[in-house]
C-alpha cells in the first residue's frame, strides 16, 4: 500500500482505539441505532445454517454477532478490524451472548489475510467510508468471496438526511471554521452518492447489484443525551472540539443544546437518519 493511505490507516486506527471506551459505553443505544441497517444486510446475504461469514470493520462486533446466532455450529463468523481495542469489546459481547462461533481478528481489509475464495458471505456495516482505498478494499472482499457467495455493505447517505451528524458538525464550523477536508478523505458522507460503492462492487467484478435506502433514527433521549453520545462516539465532533479552547466548546455545547431544544421541544430527542444498503454476488 502506498505510504500515505498507510498514513490514512493508522490514524483510523488510532482514532477508532481511542473511542473505543465511548462506543462501549453507548453500545447498546448505538447498537439499537444501527440495527435496521444490520437487518438488512443479513437479510440481503441470504446466509445458510453452515456458512463462513466475513464481517469486515466489525468494530464492537455488529453485524456479526447477530449473524453468528442465526448460524449452526457448523458456520462461524471472523470478525475483523484494524483496532484491536474495538475488537476486544465485541469478545466481551460474544461472551455475554454465549457465543462460541464468533472470532476476532486484527486485519486490514486492503490487505486480507485469507486465501481466495474463504468465506461464503461478507457483511461491512458503515465501513467503507474510512477505508484508504475503497476499490482496493471492495476487490480484496470480492477475492475471498465463494464463487455464488454474497457482499452487503450500509454507509451513511447524504448530509440532508443525517441532521444527527450535520447539527454538531454545523455549529462546530460556525465557531472554529475549520478548512474543508482534501477531496476523497475519509469522512461520513464519502460514499452518500447514488452508485457509488456499486459501481465499485460491479469494478469488482460482482453482479447483480443492489442498492437500497434504510431510514433508521438516533434514540438520544434528550439534549443533553445527543451532546454526551456525540462527544463520546462521533470521532468528527470529539476532533474538531479538541482545536476548541474552553470558550469556544462551552460556546459550541450551549448553541447545540439550544438548537436541540428548539428541534425538539417536548424534550425527547429522536433524530432520523439515512442509510443505503449496497449488496452483490460474485
Amino acid at each position: 500500500m502506498e505510504q500515505h493511505l498507510e498514513q490514512i490507516r493508522e490514524q483510523q486506527r488510532a482514532s477508532w482505539n481511542k473511542f473505543s471506551p465511548g462506543w462501549k459505553k453507548w453500545d447498546t443505544l448505538m447498537m439499537s441505532f444501527m440495527r435496521p441497517t444490520g437487518d438488512e444486510i443479513i437479510q440481503r446475504l441470504h446466509l445458510k445454517p453452515t456458512d463462513v461469514v466475513l464481517d469486515v470493520a466489525s468494530g464492537t462486533g455488529e453485524p456479526g454477532l447477530t449473524i453468528a446466532e442465526k448460524l449452526t455450529a457448523g458456520g462461524r463468523v471472523v470478525s475483523i478490524d484494524i483496532a484491536e481495542d474495538m475488537l476486544a469489546v465485541a469478545r466481551e459481547n460474544a461472551a455475554r451472548r454465549g457465543l462460541r462461533n464468533f472470532e476476532t481478528q486484527v486485519a486490514d481489509v486492503c490487505e486480507l489475510p485469507f486465501p481466495d475464495a474463504s468465506f461464503d458471505a461478507i457483511s461491512c456495516r458503515f465501513g467503507f467510508m474510512f477505508f484508504p482505498d475503497m476499490q482496493l478494499a471492495a476487490n480484496e472482499m470480492a477475492r475471498v468471496l465463494r464463487p455464488g457467495g454474497r457482499l452487503a455493505t450500509a454507509v451513511w447517505a447524504g448530509p440532508e438526511q443525517n441532521f444527527w451528524v450535520t447539527a454538531s458538525m454545523g455549529i462546530i464550523n460556525q465557531h472554529l471554521q475549520l478548512p474543508p477536508p482534501p477531496p476523497g478523505a475519509p469522512g461520513m458522507f464519502r460514499c452518500a452518492q447514488p452508485d457509488f460503492i456499486a459501481n465499485m462492487f460491479r469494478q469488482a467484478g460482482l453482479q447483480h447489484v443492489a442498492e437500497i435506502p434504510v431510514p433508521t433514527a438516533l434514540p438520544a433521549g434528550s439534549a443533553a443525551g445527543y451532546w454526551e453520545i456525540m462527544t463520546d462516539v462521533a470521532a468528527p465532533v470529539a476532533g474538531a472540539l479538541s482545536q476548541a479552547t474552553p470558550e469556544q466548546r462551552a460556546a459550541i455545547e450551549r448553541d447545540i443544546m439550544t438548537l436541540m431544544q428548539q428541534r425538539y421541544p417536548s424534550g425527547e430527542v429522536t433524530i432520523p437518519a439515512g442509510t443505503l444498503v449496497i449488496a452483490g454476488e460474485k
